[in-house]
């Protein structure tokens, strides 16, 4: 089969050779200056000026000639130009503009150079048009190649880290250094709260799509666990409307460190309700799971629903939580409550206006004054204060 380059003149070589050097020159800064992502940097600016050497040097060879456009070890410079586009982290669209700028002045200086020694035909000049360009859809397909390469093994490595993060995390006890580099690693500049969701194993694939950068899967056999950091899509809204029809069952928010516990309590509340086309919460469950003697789930209750009062000091913060059960126990009687605490009905009175301070609408919910109770039957009091 005829090649587009067998029917250049063989005199082109001889004709374009002397103006090599400045064809280098003028095509490379030509091709930087379209290059405007990679303005400044130094090894691009070299990588093009050897690859645009390289490229001419061959377009010369292969006049009048029926070899292949690019034999392996020139291929592989546009190859490694592409993949080093890859890896500076921009796509095909610059290469191939400044492909498409090499070829219009490599078809100017050839055209020019063939006419300061003779006179030039018509047919010459298409020929010399279909030559360039379909030399430059060589180049451009070693460059994509080689773009293409790169990605893969990206993607390859971004996987490896993203289930090592993920394995890391569901085994527990990783040392901090240790936890926050991996999640550098996938582009998760913090490390803090992460949310637990239990998938059936055939959502895994569609898990890292759906939720990319912002959450790492591990598949277990019997399900798929989706660990989310926190941020906008680990928010119960979000992750309502995305997990609608999945049979989810979400666990708590818990400290990275907490992820163990934070998936055993949702696998818990999957065993306490089936997961069906709404996801299900752990956080509406903690109460019930508690009261079958999931010490975990009592512990981040209370964490959460006592969380107001953390900032008090101990003695302060220890009157006011026995006066909050006993309140609570005799259904909001404040004489019983002095009387069980042998204090003044005032002194209830004010503590009572400083619990609803910090605690707000809970005092007024039955849910939450449930989960108030429940969680303050637990604690160890004295018989008076």
């Amino acid at each position: 089969m005829e090649t587009p380059w067998q029917r250049l003149p063989t005199d082109l070589g001889p004709a374009m050779r002397p103006r090599l050097p400045a064809t280098v020159d003028a095509i490379a800064v030509a091709v930087e200056d379209t290059a405007a992502e990679a303005a400044g940097s130094a090894k691009f600016a070299r990588d093009v000026r050897n690859a645009v050497r390289v490229a001419l040097d061959r377009f010369l060879d292969l006049a009048g000639t029926a070899e292949p456009a690019l034999p392996p070890p020139i291929r592989e410079v546009f190859v490694a130009l592409g993949a080093a586009e890859a890896r500076d982290d921009r796509g095909p669209e610059m290469l191939l503009g400044a492909l498409r700028t090499a070829a219009r002045l490599m078809l100017r200086t050839a055209s020019e150079s063939l006419a300061a020694r003779r006179p030039v035909t018509v047919d010459e000049l298409i020929d010399l048009a279909d030559a360039t360009s379909a030399y430059a859809d060589e180049l451009a397909a070693a460059c994509t190649d080689g773009l293409a390469r790169q990605l893969r093994e990206q993607a390859g490595e971004g996987d490896r880290r993203r289930r090592q993060v993920a394995d890391l995390l569901l085994r527990g006890g990783a040392p901090p250094e240790v936890a926050r580099d991996a999640a550098a690693g996938i582009g998760w500049p913090v490390l803090d709260a992460v949310v637990p969701v239990l998938l059936p194993p055939d959502q895994a694939r569609d898990a890292r799509f759906r939720f990319g950068a912002d959450g790492v899967v591990a598949e277990r056999g019997r399900d798929a666990v989706l660990l989310l950091r926190s941020g906008p899509r680990a928010e119960r809204a979000a992750l309502t409307e995305a997990l609608q029809g999945r049979e989810a069952v979400v666990g708590p928010a818990l400290a990275w460190a907490e992820v163990p516990e934070a998936v055993r309590l949702a696998e818990r509340t999957a065993e306490l309700i089936k997961a069906g086309q709404e996801p299900i919460f752990a956080d509406d469950h903690f109460a019930a799971l508690a009261l079958r003697g999931e010490t975990g789930a009592l512990a981040v209750l209370s964490a959460r629903r006592l969380a107001p009062l953390t900032g008090l000091r101990a003695s302060q913060r220890e009157q006011l939580l026995v006066t909050l059960e006993s309140w609570l126990r005799h259904w909001g009687s404040r004489t019983s409550v002095a009387a069980e605490l042998f204090v003044h009905p005032q002194t209830v009175s004010y503590r009572l206006n400083r619990l609803r301070d910090l605690l707000g609408d809970d005092l007024d919910d039955p849910d939450a004054r449930f989960e108030l109770l429940l969680v303050l039957a637990y604690r160890a009091r004295p018989t008076s204060i």
